[in-house]
């Protein structure tokens, strides 16, 4: 649905941190997943959040973002990230589980630069895959390539497809802030 729709538009790819948080009793999965991100999405990013277009400086900025913010869980495939003032709206996305091993086999004959992620170091570059596999520990990892938008992901998360940036709404807000009571107008 989501994912089919905007996997032909994906520029970019972000890593992110997401809290743990416990839900009537459940454990909403607090690990590092992958993200990628629309141009409508990463131009929202640097506009609210960064200020820079600079690589390293769009993922400290969301990073921090993702440290402060909860999960929403809106259905099966819709996430939204938010701190009580920014929302970030994802969907979610395949992936493959592979060894290290197939990952190299799949990557060892791909040519030119590539947006290389592997969350959970924080680590981002844009390299030729086979240099940025160097820098990766042997084991099992989910796996996702995208060959037209120049993207590698690596990581035991699966990935998330950032729609947008946004104001948060109140009902948000009002989760975020345990709605105990109602939020003003500008108390922000």
């Amino acid at each position: 649905m989501w994912p089919a729709t905007f996997c032909s538009i994906l520029p970019y790819v972000v890593t992110i941190y997401i809290r743990t948080y416990t839900v009537k009793g459940l454990n909403l999965s607090s690990r590092f997943s992958f993200m990628l991100l629309t141009k409508h999405a990463e131009e929202r990013l640097v506009k609210r959040l960064s200020k820079k277009r600079k690589l390293e400086r769009v993922y400290s900025e969301l990073w921090s973002f993702l440290d402060r913010s909860s999960r929403i869980e809106v259905n099966e495939d819709v996430v939204i990230l938010t701190d009580g003032r920014k929302s970030l709206v994802c969907a979610r996305l395949e992936c493959e589980m592979l060894t290290f091993d197939e990952i190299k086999r799949r990557v060892e004959n791909l040519k030119g630069t590539y947006r290389c992620v592997f969350p959970d170091k924080r680590l981002v570059m844009e390299t030729v895959p086979a240099k940025f596999l160097i820098r990766i520990p042997e084991g099992v990892y989910c796996f996702y390539l995208n060959m037209e938008k120049k993207s590698l992901y690596v990581g035991t998360g699966r990935p998330l497809l950032a729609i947008t940036l946004r104001p948060a709404k109140r009902v948000e807000r009002e989760k975020v802030r345990g709605a105990k009571e109602p939020l003003k107008r500008g108390s922000f």
